[in-house]
């Protein structure tokens, strides 16, 4: 399909001086220029996949949280009730 766009002169400039510095034609660059343009669109579109829904915990913290390691024991505070004495005492 043919078509007619207004190209700024100096970027026609840059863009006819690539074209020469590879041998290849305006036309080659215009249409490689938006194929990079289009498929950088699609990349941006498509939701990355965020670091910690890939992270991956130790074999030995993954076993101490099994055997509740980690879990309040009977007579531990509460952290909120902790933060509010700290902040309390200042």
């Amino acid at each position: 399909m043919k078509t007619t766009i207004d190209i700024p002169e100096d970027l026609y400039k840059k863009a006819k001086i690539r074209a020469i510095e590879r041998g290849v034609t305006l036309k080659q660059i215009v249409l490689t220029s938006l194929s990079k343009e289009l498929e950088e669109t699609s990349r941006v579109a498509e939701a990355p996949v965020s670091y910690w829904a890939n992270r991956q915990l130790l074999p030995e913290y993954e076993a101490a949280m099994k055997e509740g390691a980690f879990r309040p024991k009977p007579g531990d505070r509460d952290i909120t009730d902790l933060i509010s004495e700290d902040r309390d005492a200042r």
